[in-house]
This record gives structure tokens, sequence and C-alpha cells, in this order.
């Protein structure tokens, strides 16, 4: 009975090998690809660094819009009651919004400068980033899965928030405080 129970039920473990391929897959291209060292596109933004910066705040901002809706529809955001109908759109949509963001940040990050351990601020940018869109595929799968632990979701949600707040910490943060906040 119990090995029937198991096939049936969809392993966790199949997620954190798509996670960890897609990290690795991301971070070994970043790797031995041979950087541009300038960028193909800046968006409008005065340079990669201010477009890189602003577009990754942008990002952790629609994040923090993720984690209030989904403490909202799962009922845990204190005295807010039962979630509106549209709070699932939105988390959804910010959610995509969020990652479209990303895109561009880290097609610049590795096209035009590649994965660099030249300081411990960019080895963890870099580590937290391949991270990030590893989380991200696992989440993703994860949603399409039936039949995972309840805790499975909100850990891989919480693991998408966490690696790209640290991404922001150590690039878009880094880059406000030491130049002030440019506006382009």
């Amino acid at each position: 009975m119990e090995g029937r129970a198991s096939r049936t039920r969809p392993s966790s473990w199949w997620l954190l090998v798509t996670g960890s391929l897609v990290a690795v897959v991301t971070g070994v291209y970043a790797g031995v690809h041979e950087p541009a060292g300038r960028p193909f596109a800046t968006f409008g933004f005065s340079g990669m660094l201010q477009m890189k910066a602003w577009l990754t705040t942008a990002a952790a901002l629609l994040l923090v819009v993720q984690l209030l809706s989904a403490l909202w529809m799962w009922e845990r955001l204190p005295g807010a009651g039962r979630a509106p109908s549209w709070a699932a759109p939105l988390h959804r949509t910010s959610g995509a919004v969020a990652f479209a963001l990303t895109l561009p940040v880290a097609l610049h990050c590795m096209w035009a400068l590649g994965f660099s351990a030249g300081s411990p601020r960019v080895l963890v940018h870099g580590l937290a980033a391949c991270a990030f869109y590893g989380a991200y595929a696992a989440k993703m799968l994860g949603l399409r899965l039936r039949g995972l632990p309840g805790w499975a979701l909100p850990v891989l949600g919480g693991s998408v928030l966490s690696t790209l707040v640290l991404v922001w910490l150590t690039s878009a943060l880094w880059f406000f405080t030491r130049s002030g906040i440019p506006l382009t």
C-alpha cells in the first residue's frame, strides 16, 4: 500500500532537481560565455546599470505584491478576511510582470558581464540570480503538479522572493547607495 501511494503522489524531489538544473545551466552559461562588455539595449535608461537597477527594483516591488496577495489568498494576512476574487489574477499578473522585468536584466548580466567572482558581493549576486531562476522554474512546475505536500508552494514562493531580494540587495541597493538614486 505504501508503494502505491508514493506512485500516485509526485515527488517534490523533481522540483528540486529541475530548479537545481536551471540554476546550474544558467550559471554555467554565464561562466563560459565570453562577455561582450557592453549593453545591447538600455530601454531608455542612461546606462546598463541604471536599467538593471530600476527593472530589478520594480520586480522586487511586484514581489511584495506577490507576498501580500499570497498571504491574503491563503488567509494568512491578519485582519484582512477572505481575499476577493481579483486577488488570484493580481497574484498571477504581478508575478508574470515581475518575472518579465527580470529577463532583460539577466540577459544583460549574462551577455554583457558574464559570471564573476571578482568580489564577495558580485559572487553572491551571481549565485542568487541563478538560484532565483531555478526557484522560479521549480515554482512554475510545482503549480502544475497535483498532490504536492502543503508546504511545497509556500516554500517555493518564499525561495523566489528571498533570492530576488538577495539579488536586489547585492545589485540595485548597492548601485543606489553608491551613486545616489538616479532617475533614469
